[in-house]
């Protein structure tokens, strides 16, 4: 098993090779140079207040192709009942705090430790990572956020102050990234949860070689995450 103790240059192991475990390379830092070579290269950080920053990629894989998202007749009607309205980019700031704050049951803490919050703030500012917000009467009350390379997202974390919240958030982004030309999300950890939304398990090999391809393909135009309503996309 190798683990890398990074340097300050934004260099990782190669999680194709055979050698390498889960958890990747300790330490370095979240700067945005870092963190793009870093997705780029299907690893993620996730680490919380009492360690250093861990750089991790899973073996397997969980990811979501949008043409497979299920959504249960329940949920499809609590949505097309029009008790949320939906937004993107609106309110990135509430939502990954909201993802830090609001408690999760079974979990003590956070992983969205300040640092972390303000290394995707900064993703943010320069158009890689993006948030779908889940407003009702104007209050922000859910929502989810990750990070957009190439035709690639990676979800980082969710919430939601009430029933059903953030699954339509869920539901509105899978939606977003099907009509954008996007080839999957990655979910990173493998839960029932998410599974029940059509996500699949792959290796991690197999996932390098989508997100190579999903890499070759360019980026949708900046416009296409410009901050609007999206509540037609709950309807559907």
């Amino acid at each position: 098993m190798i683990i890398q103790h990074l340097s300050i240059f934004p260099e990782f192991p190669d999680p194709k090779r055979d050698d390498v475990d889960d958890l990747l390379a300790i330490g370095g830092d979240l700067s945005p140079e870092r963190l793009v070579a870093a997705y780029q290269k299907g690893i993620f950080p996730w680490f919380d207040e009492t360690s250093p920053i861990l750089w991790w990629s899973p073996d397997p894989r969980l990811i979501l192709r949008p043409a497979n998202l299920h959504v249960t007749r329940r949920l499809s009607r609590t949505l097309r009942q029009g008790r949320f309205c939906f937004t993107v980019n609106m309110d990135f700031a509430g939502v990954i705090s909201g993802c830090a704050e609001v408690p999760r049951h079974g979990v003590r803490g956070t992983w969205i430790v300040p640092e972390m919050i303000e290394a995707y703030t900064r993703l943010h500012v320069l158009g890689y990572a993006h948030s779908v917000e889940v407003l009702q009467e104007g209050r922000l009350v859910g929502g989810i956020y990750g990070v957009a390379l190439g035709r690639a997202f990676f979800g980082e974390s969710m919430f939601h102050l009430v029933t059903d919240a953030s699954k339509g958030a869920l539901v509105v982004l899978v939606r977003l990234l099907e009509s954008l030309g996007y080839h999957f999300m990655d979910c990173q950890q493998t839960t029932q949860h998410l599974l029940r939304f059509g996500a699949i398990v792959v290796p991690r090999k197999e996932f390098m070689r989508r997100l190579d391809r999903a890499l070759d393909h360019p980026a949708p135009h900046q416009s296409a995450w410009t901050p609007r309503d999206v509540s037609e996309l709950s309807l559907r």
